[in-house]
């Protein structure tokens, strides 16, 4: 068995005969393990030969040293079950991968330290966490290359590594000489980068082989051109073809036409067809859902966080139902390749399982015994989340006011100090948000020695560019008009850990104190009429917060901001035959 490049004819040579593929992209972390099977399937009935897999370093190993490959995480499962079912693999692992992912390395983000190597030298505490991360994946990988009878028949060192200020060689000769050492001298290495001379400069090394990635509205010939200035033999291979794009908070929904995405396959495929050798992967094919904390952020002149749903305009939806589009690209393949014989698997069934009434638990300021166990932490002046060790979610920052403030006084922070929205309270009564690249200023009003809290949300890391060192929290002092507060007491707060061990629903009912603004937990449950269907929630007149159903976190809600105006309930959390439990924690104002 070999899976090898044909320099001289331009192709991939699969146990020695010339061998072309179609491949789409797929995230397991964001799709639930027992949706798997049937967005594989669906996968591989749309006429494609393989899948190209991320996997993210920070889903597997939350904690330096604390390796997760259990459940949701079990990737050695998914990686079966896609050999299972034919299809071979494009494997992504980084270490960096993009994907619009929530941007922390986890053995670095704890220290406070940068996400990847930075010049003019090699962080070596970088290196290192690099280093055991791999001992520990690539074993798990090498024997399911094509090589050794597995199915995945190329691997990818680093990603867009071109599109990163450092430029650094020495980076990437550290990990190709790691992926050589745990995989073998045997499998195929690559890069991918954009068209970019300068991307692709810096993004490929030799010893690597050289793809690049571009949409539909690229010039196919002009794209591919760019890569044979890298590589001028062997196989042209658009490792990243966009079926459509991601979704912003606040921006209009992104969509592509399925003509347009249709008509840009066919030209590639029909450039490669004297030779038959032409290679595209869609990204994505499915997008699925940045649940819990998961979806992470740009930047682009400010801060984008991303959406909940990363749909993508993908040819499988969100639900993971087959659209116009994965239509319209399978006749395109039909052109070219046979399709497997059979039907498409239909849309996954849903259900709407009509309204459910909230009833307000409590503030959060008002349990957070329940929510921070381990007490506040002391600090003179406010510290990241990265320096108290919180990946995710949210903390809360205490102090008291130094002086009676009888005329309204401006409470602010320098700007890109508050990471990324601060819901402020003053003697538990909610003032309003400060916000990144927004509103950085209240006005309030107060007497020597009340409590002042900000709530803070992290809403995602950027994960892509030069700003990827994207640390979250209060970055800065708040001040008062121009007097810095301090003492300040600090609560990391672990609610996801609460709602998986019953809390609220188990507890007894707090006194619903205080009116529907500011930060404070909603309960409600509802019944399943002897069914566990895919579904979504609505949230009218609700603000923004985060939603959990059986103490699964499906992520984040803010109608108000759009697009996003639903959140995909995957009926695989779903109780039979007894009540289903919903946790509202909303950040603003209820209605």
């Amino acid at each position: 068995r070999s899976f090898q490049l044909d320099y001289e004819k331009d192709c991939f040579r699969k146990d020695g005969a010339p061998f072309r593929y179609i491949s789409g992209s797929i995230h397991y972390a964001r799709v639930p393990r027992p949706a798997w099977r049937d967005r594989l399937l669906k996968m591989y009935m749309s006429g494609l030969s393989a899948v190209q897999v991320y996997i993210p370093w920070n889903y597997h190993e939350p904690l330096p040293g604390v390796y997760d490959f259990a459940g949701d995480r079990d990737m050695e499962a998914f990686l079966d079950l896609t050999a299972e079912l034919g299809l071979l693999v494009i494997l992504r692992p980084g270490p960096y991968i993009c994907a619009e992912w929530e941007m922390v390395s986890p053995s670095l983000a704890q220290r406070g330290e940068g996400c990847r190597a930075e010049l003019p030298s090699l962080p070596p505490a970088y290196l290192a966490a690099v280093d055991s991360w791999l001992h520990v994946l690539l074993p798990k990988i090498k024997p399911r290359l094509y090589q050794y009878g597995g199915n995945i028949i190329s691997v990818q060192v680093e990603n867009e590594y071109g599109s990163y200020y450092a430029c650094d060689y020495e980076y990437l000769r550290h990990l190709l000489s790691s992926f050589r050492a745990l995989l073998g001298s045997e499998v195929l290495l690559f890069t991918t980068d954009s068209t970019r001379a300068e991307e692709l400069r810096c993004g490929t090394l030799q010893g690597l082989y050289a793809t690049v990635d571009f949409g539909p509205g690229s010039n196919v010939t002009e794209a591919f051109g760019a890569q044979r200035r890298v590589e001028p033999k062997g196989p042209l291979v658009n490792s990243e073809y966009y079926t459509g794009w991601l979704d912003y908070w606040g921006e209009a929904h992104a969509s592509t036409s399925s003509a347009r995405v249709a008509r840009g396959l066919e030209d590639m495929l029909q450039l490669g067809a004297s030779v038959n050798m032409q290679v595209v992967s869609w990204y994505m094919f499915h997008g699925g859902t940045n649940f819990a904390y998961w979806s992470g952020a740009d930047f682009k002149d400010r801060y984008k966080p991303v959406t909940t749903s990363y749909d993508y305009d993908a040819p499988l939806s969100e639900a993971g139902d087959p659209t116009e589009k994965l239509f319209a690209i399978r006749t395109v393949i039909s052109k070219f390749q046979p399709l497997p014989v059979g039907p498409m698997p239909p849309a996954t069934p849903k259900y709407a399982y009509g309204w459910v009434t909230l009833r307000k638990y409590a503030n959060l300021l008002d349990v957070l015994d329940v929510l921070c166990p381990s007490g506040p932490i002391w600090s003179q002046f406010p510290l990241t989340f990265e320096a108290i060790k919180q990946a995710h979610g949210f903390v809360v920052y205490r102090t008291q006011l130094p002086r009676d403030i009888l005329d309204p006084a401006m409470l602010h922070t320098a700007p890109h100090s508050i990471c990324d929205r601060g819901y402020v309270m003053l003697q538990q009564e909610y003032q309003g948000t400060l916000e990144r690249d927004g509103q950085m200023a209240l006005h309030v009003t107060g007497r020597a020695g009340d409590t002042l809290d900000v709530l803070l949300e992290n809403m995602g890391r950027i994960s892509f560019g030069a700003n990827i060192s994207d640390f979250k929290g209060l970055l800065g002092n708040l001040s008062l008009d121009s007097s810095p507060l301090s003492n300040w007491l600090i609560y990391p707060l672990a609610i996801d850990t609460a709602i998986r061990q019953g809390w609220p629903h188990t507890a007894l009912l707090e006194s619903s104190s205080g009116g529907r603004v500011g930060p404070a937990f909603y309960t409600g449950t509802f019944e399943t009429p002897g069914i566990a269907w895919d579904t979504f929630v609505k949230f009218p007149g609700w603000s923004k917060g985060q939603l959990w159903i059986n103490g699964f976190n499906l992520g984040r809600y803010w109608p108000h901001r759009g697009p996003q105006q639903t959140l995909f309930v995957p009926g695989s959390v779903l109780h039979v035959g007894r009540p289903n439990n919903i946790t509202v924690l909303e950040l603003e104002g209820a209605p």
